[in-house]
């Protein structure tokens, strides 16, 4: 005979006799010989995920707004706003997320910014030549990770609190100006990895603003691409393969070299670059090329 068939059946009779003739017809069923049967728990769809793989990655072609003088105009119909990272606070972000819209906090990780409210945490030894052209900066020692770092981690720990969902590094090709510091490749290249590791581990998306000749050893560890002049100086086929890739290339334009939307908007559309033009103190002041 078999187990399956000594098994009873429970129609008829009451619930609490049916449970508890329910257990008496398994361990029937199952017999002595039986192995013990466990339960394997099932992983939720995300529980494999790592922490790259819930990160926001723009597309080609996904519209923006950059600006970062205040006040802001949150009215443009656009997929991506870029904003200041201490000017903004959660509401705005909020704000804009409300309106359907992606936020990246600006920051600047390569050089140093009197104004900022943590400016007095850089160690002198650091802080190097000024940035000619942009009064109150001056260049840092990527090199010194170990003293950066803490800074650094300060403010993405404030971009992820604030609900950022990315952030765009300024000043990441220190290597090619001078700084005040021997900086080589390798040394630039190890500071960027670095930053993609922390802001990756915070969930946050990162771009890799200019840096052009470094796009082919960063592009595994970067979600996108931000220029600025690369039709006017005619360098933007060097983050072409960010769009190979899948991934968006923001590209800004500014007025004041005066190249105009007819230059440059009909090789923007051949690459699919998200490409606007800009003052450049990054105002309200928008033009977008049309995909």
């Amino acid at each position: 005979m078999t187990h399956s068939a000594i098994c009873p059946r429970l129609n008829g009779i009451t619930m609490k006799l049916a449970f508890f003739l329910l257990i008496l017809g398994l361990s029937a069923c199952l017999g002595p010989d039986s192995p013990p049967q466990t339960l394997t728990p099932q992983p939720s769809p995300r529980a494999s995920l790592t922490p790259q793989d819930s990160i926001w990655q723009p597309e080609p072609n996904t519209t923006w707004q950059w600006q970062l003088a205040n006040p802001l105009d949150l009215s443009f119909d656009v997929d991506m706003y870029d904003i200041d990272l201490f000017d903004n606070d959660a509401s705005i972000v909020e704000e804009l997320h409300h309106a359907g819209r992606r936020v990246v906090c600006y920051l600047n990780v390569g050089a140093w910014e009197e104004w900022r409210p943590d400016a007095d945490q850089f160690p002198a030894s650091v802080i190097g030549k000024k940035y000619s052209g942009w009064p109150g900066e001056k260049w840092l020692d990527i090199r010194q990770i170990d003293l950066l770092a803490p800074i650094m981690r300060a403010r993405l720990d404030e971009c992820q609190a604030k609900g950022f969902d990315g952030i765009e590094p300024d000043n990441m090709d220190g290597y090619t100006n001078r700084t005040g510091f021997p900086l080589t490749y390798e040394d630039q290249l190890q500071y960027n990895l670095w930053l993609a590791k922390e802001a990756h581990a915070r969930g946050l998306s990162i771009g890799l603003k200019n840096d052009p000749d470094q796009a082919a050893d960063l592009l595994p560890y970067y979600d996108w691409a931000l220029t600025e002049d690369c039709f006017a100086e005619d360098w933007c086929d060097q983050l072409t393969p960010f769009i190979e890739a899948g991934k968006a290339v923001f590209a800004a334009e500014y007025t004041d070299t005066g190249i105009t939307l007819e230059e440059f908007c009909p090789q923007a559309k051949d690459l699919n670059f998200s490409a606007i033009l800009k003052n450049r103190d990054l105002d309200v002041y928008l033009e977008i090329c049309q995909p």
